[in-house]
């Protein structure tokens, strides 16, 4: 089964795979485990190290998932749009690249 959804910023869609699409989910719903998790300890009035610890795990947990959606993308987005001409696809991957640097 392919999943296909639609930003609600944009028109553009990504079909994945259902392999692809099971990772990505699974890393997410780890990550909200993990801010449920943080959300938890301050409602507790855990010590403000053992909370910055945690946050600093689901900031990796995010760029984890980043570099996994990123790789992707370039394996199949940009690749296909690039051997079909689309060459403003390299414009766009720049301008996310940009985003995810700051």
């Amino acid at each position: 089964m392919e999943h296909e959804k639609e930003c609600p910023c944009c028109h553009k869609t990504k079909e994945r795979s259902e392999e692809e699409y099971t990772k990505l989910i699974h890393r997410l719903n780890r990550i909200e485990g993990q801010v449920r998790g943080i959300r938890g300890m301050v409602e507790k009035n855990a010590y403000c190290t053992d909370i910055l610890v945690q946050v600093a795990a689901v900031n990796a947990a995010l760029n984890a998932f980043n570099k996994e959606l990123l790789a992707n993308h370039i394996r199949t987005c940009v690749a296909d749009d690039i051997r079909a001409g689309k060459d403003e696809i390299i414009d766009e991957l720049v301008t996310t690249l940009q985003k995810l640097m700051k």
